[in-house]
């Protein structure tokens, strides 16, 4: 480009200078910020500089200056996000399971183009995190973005959806049958994202996992269910499942110990009222999705927390309990051993 066609960019230019080589620890001086400007073929001399800069803070940019010795040097102030913000996005993104690791680059890559390249050196992080598993699914980020047109124009959706085999490779449930559902809400529980659905042949809400969900179809007939998903409240309907396998939802009465007050709070909210029973015991009374998985989560406490009430669900946790030791109680590779390889 022709250096006065240049000329007339000067503003975008200096934006650009000022958003990518400038923040609190890096400005520049006039000197410097001319001769980045002559490289572009673009002339500025102070006097002009001075009225750029004003312009820009019209415009919005918060062009901060300060002086240093006997030289007024020039920086980028406040940005839409701070690098403690956009450490945290990053962080986010690195560790949420639901995302593929190239999708994870190239969203991380992204998020560094809101900080200058000396802040995106500190958001080139590697999180750590034990066991983390990332989605294998690359088309997650179109899912997501077609359940939302969906649930914006009320209608519903048709899919295909797939577990794992043994060989890890994908197997189509229902024989690649088309599944066609009332999209409702998305949920991000457990380290992945669920899908809230109305299944009309069923008459039930169900979830489904987002990453296993393929060829997503916005149909053109409207939602149904509208009835169904007012009675549920997201953020205490996830609080209620376990591993988001659905069951009967039932208010159940738990009594622990004191110093498992933080599992309560951490599994139902602050909220959950918390009654003493005695100096060194508690009682909570929460709505759960009543499942094995719900069991498995009580038997993995231990005797510190008790199921109380009522008599049916404390009826099906000692059935639970029963099968488990049929499975595991006998150690000699009997009858109940063999028997319990059939039930896995």
């Amino acid at each position: 480009m022709a250096r006065s066609a240049n000329q007339k960019l000067k503003l975008l230019y200096l934006a650009k200078l000022f958003q990518e080589e400038t923040d609190e620890e890096h400005a520049l001086s006039l000197a410097q910020i001319a001769d980045r400007l002559e490289a572009q073929g673009i002339h500025a001399d102070r006097k002009t500089l001075y009225q750029d800069f004003e312009e820009l803070r019209y415009f919005g940019l918060d062009v901060v200056s300060e002086q240093r010795g006997r030289t007024y040097y020039y920086y980028l102030g406040e940005r839409d996000f701070e690098l403690p913000e956009l450490k945290l996005l990053v962080d986010s993104v690195q560790s949420a399971k639901f995302i593929s690791d190239r999708k994870s680059g190239e969203l991380i890559r992204k998020l560094e183009h809101l900080a200058s390249v000396h802040q995106a050196r500190q958001l080139q992080r590697q999180v750590v995190i034990s066991g983390r598993v990332k989605s294998m699914n690359e088309s997650i980020y179109y899912n997501v973005d077609r359940l939302h047109e969906a649930i914006n124009r009320n209608v519903q959706i048709r899919f295909q959806y797939f577990q794992w085999n043994v060989k890890k490779e994908p197997v189509l449930r229902r024989g690649g049958e088309k599944y066609q559902v009332s999209p409702w809400g998305l949920m991000w529980d457990d380290e992945n994202y669920y899908l809230v659905a109305y299944d009309a042949k069923d008459g039930i809400i169900k979830h489904y996992r987002v990453d296993k969900m393929l060829k997503i179809d916005v149909t053109k007939v409207p939602r149904e269910g509208q009835e169904a998903f007012r009675k549920v409240h997201l953020p205490g309907y996830s609080k209620s499942l376990f591993g988001m396998f659905g069951g009967e939802e039932r208010r159940v009465t738990l009594e622990a110990d004191n110093a498992m007050a933080g599992v309560m709070i951490d599994r139902f909210g602050k909220e959950v009222r918390m009654l003493p029973v005695d100096e060194e015991h508690f009682r909570v009374s929460v709505d759960v999705a009543v499942s094995p998985q719900f069991f498995g989560w009580l038997s993995a406490l231990g005797p510190r927390v008790r199921l109380t009430g009522p008599e049916e669900v404390v009826r099906r946790m000692r059935e639970q309990v029963r099968a488990l030791n049929e499975l595991y109680g006998s150690g000699d590779g009997g009858p109940a051993e063999e028997e319990g390889g059939d039930a896995l």
